[in-house]
Parts: structure tokens; C-alpha cells; sequence
């Protein structure tokens, strides 16, 4: 800090409008070098202003949206400098600090800011992370998006300088200054309660996306190589009234289900019947295999939207294998204090135990806990079975990330930060869809007429029209699409039809009544809407069909899971490819090979394409593994031919598979070496011994073990004449009375010559739960005698192997 107090990047913002004020109100002077120095060259330009200041003035304002006292690590904020009417501020610095820095180096400064309005804000040339005016002028407010830093950043401040005519209003001063501190994680503790009634005006729209990030890479401990996914992901958005799941509460049925089987029916039936306390029922596919980079498979993802009185976001999903583990949000609340809706939501995810099943690893057998146990997160001391077991206790490493991001607000708002363009052009995004902005250079045919919905149902569906593009009259200016699609429902299903019977969508089938040979299953939909006229709607409400989930039964056969949903086809138009994917649930009694088939695809018709197809090259040879041993991935790409413009190519220009090479080399581990034994004679020439033991065997062409045991000469006094032999004889007594009273009672106080011995403590834990690990234990001198030696009254410590079994 200056002499005055002023934060060192404050004044560099001061040079761009010295015209603009009286020249002879502030006196500029450079920081002397060896200050300049010490910044390391990050923003090291520091300048110092003197001359007339105000004392802190609540006209000017810096204020957070929401105004929270903690911020949530990666979620976004809007940051708002305002000054009161009639007031004005003609220059601004705003700056991010880690508490107790001062802003010299790169790592002092925390999170990262957003331009909204490029002609009012930029960032600071010589200071990036600092944001300041565009152009000097008179100004009443601005405002900046601010994204929080990382966990772990602790407390920040955000400081805002402001320049109004002659006087500077410094950083420091409190309405000028708004501290934060990290929001503290849920885990181990009730979900957080609304503090206030939601005061929000019309409605808002949201993208959740789920990313999974649980792989054998990250989590390597017993990860299930088979079987391993995410279950389908149930949620809703929701009142205050309405509990879909909570942090510290016991878990319904349905929750039971999704936790235990990944089956979603239950809870989803369970979310329905709440009526008008649920807005939006939250559905995502499973993910088999838990993990693949996002080229391979998007990140699965779904739109809700929040209004006044459902403003709660709640959703689950099964991490499986596993006796009863999942992650999820539970009351997520996207109302702000201010009267808004939230920009954007950010929460890294740890699994979580639903307390209905005892089990302690990925496959352990079912273990119904009873009584039920409250809903609670895993740590790294629950069990040393555990696939997250540390015994240091450490953080589990996080398994998932979910990002909530607003996309629409719609009906008039509320709030009193007003909108801003992102918002509005969100807003009216919809409504111009149909406006053609075709380029005069593009001639096409007229839209074909709109195709029958995709779905006969009250499900979600899909149509399509099309149109021909005829001529380009300037391939340097891109043509748009020559496919339109728009989302739709089957007859009777329409909210703007009100003179129909209006049903909801079908609800999941539910599992076949039987596990082996023929059952049957159901579903339901409920009515979302009366005709008009008052008559009785006369659509089925429920379906019952016949089921063979496995047909023979014989201790031959082997027992599987119920088929999953089909994927979406793999084409967009024309011809395609869908999949789906079961398990095996019980391998043949009599040990013979499974012969069930676990994948089924066919082929799937989109509308037909009037597109030019994909011309793609070859595939490229696979690339080289990588890594040099053991398991790792290979890579191959192609390239896309044919000109961009002539249409979109959906097809993937590049592949990933595993590779496996010849398993990395394992060195031998030994243990540390055991303290040297006492010399074996009690006068003249011996020798003294230490040992060590293999903790792991060299596998692969591994380093090879060294010696276990080592050997040196000692002498303690020369022997006189006959003595050597007495001595001899009188250590030898000694030796036996020591191993008589070792074996005899190694509890027990034991005595040596010339001194009196504590017992033995208790041996210490072994070292490791399987592949060899060493256990200790001491006897310390409890009383030393005069006549007492000092090589035959000291602490004595005996090491012992334990768990050798391999793990």
C-alpha cells in the first residue's frame, strides 16, 4: 500500500482520464525500482496518486448478486459498481484478492472476471486481472461476471476503486470492499432449508449436464472393469413442500430402488404423484460404461425450468457396481435474494450411501441394513474393503461434476438487476425461429411440409421438414441448413389443445414379475387435462404385456437383467444403427460358458436426407500406444472431404480404443532394516547382525531383491586371562534366562542384568491389509543398576511379519 492507502493497481487506471479532470489535483510519481523489483514483474507498473480524498461515502456501492456471504468454488456471479442518484463516477478499478496479499504476484489474485458491455468495461493492459473503464465518462453503474476460484482458496476480497471529479474513493473503505469466504461443503451435514419465500417474477429455463468422471485411471482400486455405469438420472424441479431426497434423511422406496438397482421407475412414479408441487420431471439416459471422453459420448444433459414457487432442483443416479452408493443434488435453490434467478451452478460430487445396504465394496454381496440408516456421505475410513479407504483419512478423490447453467427467462422479471443481452436474446430466440434469415446468395426450394411426429404417444417426439438447396452464388458466404426439426408430442397430447383428453407420458415399464420364464410388467399415465365440455376421458391409463426376461431355466442357462432402453439411432436422416445392453445376473449353475447374448442392435429409419452424404478418407493407422507398458489408449483419425458447405457431417473424424502392452516391471520392496543385534560376545572379537524382509516379490523383470541380512564385527573390552571364558559362560545365561522369559510370559515384566525391564506393548498395526507388511513392538528400561552395562540395559524392539496373504 501507498502512503495513502491506495491499492498498488488502483492508479494505473488513472492515466487513461487525466484530461478529464484538473491536472493539478494529483501528482503522479513512479514507485521506486526495488519495489518494482519485488512484484516480479506482475503488475509492477505502480504509481502512486496524491491529492484531495474523501472519507468513506455509502453513495458508492459494490454488490454481488444475491449477496451472499460464501461463494460456491466455479460457480459465476454478477458484480454490480453502482452509485446512487444523482451521483456519477467517471473511473473504476476492480480487482479479486486471496485475503492477506497484496496483489504483486500472478497467484495473489483470485477467480476470474467476465466483460458483459466491451463499450463500458476491459481488462487492464498492464494488470490483466484487473478490469476498468473502457472511456472516461460519466457512468452510474457497470457490471462484470466473476467466477470464483477453485476449493481451497479460502477467503477473497473484491475491491473497487472509484474516481468522481477531484476525489478518489479507495479500495479499502467499506461499501467499496466486499469479502467472501468459500461456502463449506453439505457433506456430513442436513440439506440447506430456503431462508426466505422465493420473490422471483416469471419463469426461468436450465441446462443441468452430469459428468461422470469415475474411472479405473482416477479411482484405480478394485474399480470393476465390467459392468461399470451410471444408472439413469431421475430428478425434478420442485417446491420447498416437496422432499424428492435429503443429506442426513432415510430414503424412500424410490430412492432405495435407484440407489440399489439404478432402476429410476419407482422414484419417478413417486416424483408424478406430487402433482402440482413438481414443474419438471428430470430425466437423463444411463451411461454404460461409466466413463468415455466426451469425442466418444457427450456428456448426457436436460432441461428443466423453475418458477416462483418451484424454484428447488433435486436429482440422483446410481454409481454401479455397488451395494447402495450414488451421487446427486438435493434442493438445489435457484431463486436469488435479489429477486432473480441464478446465472450458473457448479458442484463437484463425492458418492454417497443411501443407508439401505451394509455392503463395503463395488460387488459386495446384498446386506440389507436394518434398521434403515440416514442418507450419508462415503469417507476414507469407512471400512479397509472400501474402494476409497485411505488410512490416512484423506478426502475421496471426487467422482462427478454437475453444471447448471440458465438458458431463458421468460415472462416479465422482477429483479432489480435488469437484464442483460445474453438474457434477452435467449429470451426471444424461440420466437423468432420461424424468421428467415436465408443470405441472398443461397437459393433453395420451398420447405417441404412437416412430417408425422415421431412419437404416437404423449412421449416426447420429433418431426421434420426439408428443403433443396439449388444454387450457391458465393461459396465464400456459408448457406444454412437444409433440415428443420421442432419437437412434438402424438395426437390429444398438446397443451394448446384443450378440447382433447390430454394424457402425461407414459411411465417406465416396471420389471418383469418374474426373473426366470414368463411374467408380465405394466405401466401407467395419469391425465393431465379434462376435455372442455367436461365429458370423461376414455384413454387407457394403464398397459399390461406379457414378459420373458429369461426364457429357459435350466441349471445350463444363465440368468440376465432386463433389456435397457434402445439409444437414439446413430443417424439423423436416413438409415441408421441403435443398440441396447443387458447384463448377466447369474452365471450357469453347472459352470458352463454363458451363452445369453448381452448386446442386440438393428437398424433404425430417420426421414429420409436430401443432403449431399459425408466423403470422408480412409482411417488412418492406429497410433502407437500410450504408453510403453502395461494398459493405455490408441487413437486413429479421418478427415472430412467434401466442402463444409455442402452440409453438416455428423459422422466421427476420429476413434479411441484401449491397447494393452506387457505388464510394467515390479520391483522388489523390502522393509526398512531391524536395529544391530547386541554383539554375541560379552568381551573380545564378535559380531553383531541386523536384518530386513521382502515385502514384495520382483514380478514382470523387476528389480531383483537384495540381501535380507548383514553382518559386522564388534568388540566391547579385550578379555583377561580366564575371564574370556567365564564371561562367556555368563553371557550364554543371560541369553537363555532372556528367551526363557520372552517364551515364559512375554506380557509380563521381564529382568535383565543390572537393570529392571517394562512389558512388552502391544504389537502395533500391521502395516498393510495384504502382500506383507511388518508389525513392532518395545520393551523400554524401567530401573538401571549401578553394576548395570550399558550394552545389556538398553530398549529392545522385535519386528514380525503380518497379512503375507496377497492381495
Amino acid at each position: 500500500m501507498t502512503a495513502l492507502g491506495l491499492h498498488p493497481v488502483l492508479p494505473l487506471l488513472l492515466l487513461g482520464f487525466v484530461s478529464s479532470v484538473a491536472c493539478d489535483a494529483f501528482a503522479f510519481t513512479e514507485e521506486p525500482s526495488d519495489r518494482a523489483g519485488r512484484a516480479d514483474g506482475y503488475c509492477s507498473r505502480i504509481l502512486r496518486a496524491q491529492g484531495s480524498r474523501k472519507e468513506s461515502n455509502n453513495e458508492f456501492v459494490l454488490r454481488v448478486e444475491g449477496d451472499p456471504e460464501n461463494y460456491q468454488p466455479g460457480s459465476t456471479y454478477r458484480v454490480t459498481l453502482a452509485v446512487s442518484s444523482p451521483s456519477y463516477f467517471r473511473g473504476f478499478t476492480l480487482i479479486a484478492l486471496k485475503e492477506g496479499t497484496e496483489g504483486e504476484k500472478e497467484e495473489d489474485y483470485a477467480g476470474q472476471f467476465q466483460i458483459i458491455d466491451e463499450e463500458e468495461t476491459q481488462f487492464m493492459t498492464n494488470c490483466p486481472p484487473a478490469v476498468t473503464e473502457s472511456t472516461p465518462r460519466r457512468r452510474t453503474n457497470i457490471q462484470v461476471f466473476w467466477t470464483a476460484p477453485p476449493s481451497g482458496s479460502g477467503c477473497i476480497l473484491l475491491k473497487a476503486s472509484i474516481v468522481q471529479k477531484r476525489i478518489i474513493y479507495f479500495q479499502d473503505e467499506g461499501s467499496l470492499t466486499k469479502r467472501m469466504c468459500e461456502k463449506e461443503s453439505l457433506f456430513g451435514y442436513a440439506t440447506d432449508r430456503p431462508l426466505l419465500e422465493c420473490c422471483a417474477c416469471g419463469t426461468a429455463k436450465y441446462r443441468v449436464t452430469f459428468y461422470g468422471n469415475w474411472s479405473e485411471k482416477i479411482h484405480p482400486k478394485d474399480y470393476p472393469r465390467r459392468a461399470n455405469h451410471w444408472s439413469a438420472i431421475i430428478g425434478a424441479s420442485h417446491s420447498k413442500n416437496y422432499v424428492v431426497w435429503e443429506y442426513g434423511g432415510l430414503a424412500s422406496e424410490g430412492v432405495k430402488q435407484v440407489a440399489e438397482l439404478g432402476s429410476p421407475v419407482k422414484m419417478e412414479e413417486e416424483i408424478r404423484q406430487k402433482g402440482d408441487e413438481v414443474l419438471t420431471v428430470i430425466k437423463m439416459k444411463a451411461q454404460w460404461p461409466a466413463w468415455q471422453p466426451l469425442n466418444v459420448r457427450a456428456a448426457p444433459s436436460a432441461e428443466f425450468s423453475v418458477d416462483r414457487t418451484r424454484h428447488l432442483m433435486s436429482f440422483l443416479t446410481m454409481l454401479g457396481p455397488s451395494p447402495d452408493w450414488n451421487v446427486g443434488l438435493s434442493a438445489e435453490d435457484l431463486c436469488t435474494k435479489e429477486c432473480g434467478w441464478v446465472q450458473r451452478v457448479v458442484q463437484d460430487m463425492i458418492p454417497w450411501d443411501a443407508g439401505t445396504d451394509s455392503g463395503v465394496s463395488y460387488e459386495s454381496p446384498n446386506k440389507p441394513t436394518v434398521p434403515q440408516d440416514k442418507i450419508r456421505p462415503l469417507t476414507s475410513l469407512d471400512h479397509p474393503q472400501s474402494p476409497f479407504y485411505d488410512p490416512e483419512g484423506g478426502a475421496i478423490t471426487l467422482v462427478a461434476r454437475v453444471i447448471i447453467e440458465r438458458i431463458a427467462r421468460k415472462g416479465e422479471q422482477c429483479n432489480i438487476v435488469p437484464d442483460n443481452v445474453d438474457d434477452i436474446v435467449a429470451d426471444i430466440a424461440q420466437e423468432e425461429k420461424d424468421e428467415d434469415d436465408t443470405p441472398e446468395t443461397c437459393i433453395y426450394s420451398n420447405w417441404s411440409p412437416w412430417s408425422a411426429c415421431s412419437s404416437a404417444t404423449c412421449e416426447k417426439g420429433k418431426r421434420m421438414r426439408q428443403r433443396m438447396l439449388k444454387a450457391q452464388l458465393d461459396l465464400s458466404v456459408p448457406c444454412p441448413h437444409t433440415q428443420d426439426f421442432e419437437p412434438c408430442m402424438g395426437p390429444g397430447c398438446s397443451d394448446e389443445d384443450s378440447s382433447t383428453c390430454m394424457m402425461s407420458e407414459w411411465i417406465t415399464w416396471s420389471p418383469c414379475s418374474m426373473s426366470c420364464g414368463m411374467g408380465t410388467r405394466s405401466r401407467e399415465r395419469y391425465v393431465k387435462q379434462f376435455p372442455d365440455d367436461g365429458s370423461v376421458c376414455t384413454l387407457p391409463t394403464e398397459e399390461t404385456e406379457n414378459c420373458a426376461v429369461n426364457e429357459e431355466c435350466s441349471p445350463s442357462s444363465c440368468l440376465v437383467t432386463e433389456w435397457g432402453e434402445w439409444d437414439l439411432c446413430s443417424a439423423t436422416c436416413g438409415l441408421g444403427m441403435k443398440r441396447r445392453e443387458r447384463l448377466v445376473k447369474t452365471p450357469p449353475a453347472d459352470g458352463s460358458i454363458c451363452g445369453a447374448e448381452v448386446l442386440e442392435v438393428e437398424k433404425c429409419m430417420m426421414p429420409e436426407c436430401h443432403t449431399i452424404p459425408c466423403m470422408l478418407t480412409l482411417w488412418s493407422d492406429w497410433s502407437d500406444c500410450s504408453v510403453t507398458c502395461g494398459k493405455g489408449l490408441r487413437t486413429r483419425q479421418r478427415t472430412l472431404k467434401s466442402p463444409v458447405e455442402l452440409g453438416e457431417c455428423s459422422e466421427e473424424l476420429e476413434q479411441v480404443e484401449k491397447c494393452m502392452l506387457p505388464e510394467c516391471p515390479v520391483h522388489c520392496v523390502m522393509s526398512e532394516w531391524t536395529e544391530w543385534s547386541e554383539c554375541n560376545k560379552s568381551c573380545g572379537k564378535g559380531h553383531t547382525i541386523r536384518t530386513r524382509m521382502v515385502v514384495m516379490e520382483p514380478q514382470f523383470g523387476g528389480d531383483s531383491c537384495a540381501e535380507t541380512i548383514q553382518r559386522k564385527k564388534c568388540k566391547i573390552r579385550k578379555c583377561s586371562r580366564g575371564q574370556g571364558i567365564s564371561d562367556e559362560k555368563k553371557w550364554r545365561r543371560d541369553q537363555r534366562e532372556k528367551r526363557r522369559s520372552k517364551q515364559g510370559n512375554a506380557e509380563g515384566t521381564t529382568d535383565h542384568p543390572g537393570c529392571k525391564m517394562k512389558p512388552w506393548s502391544s504389537w502395533t498395526e500391521c502395516t498393510k491389509m495384504c502382500g506383507g507388511g511388518i508389525q513392532e513392538r518395545l520393551m523400554t528400561v524401567k530401573q538401571r543398576f549401578r553394576t548395570a552395562q550399558l550394552s545389556s540395559c538398553k530398549d529392545r524392539k522385535e519386528i514380525r511379519a503380518c497379512n503375507v496373504h496377497p492381495c
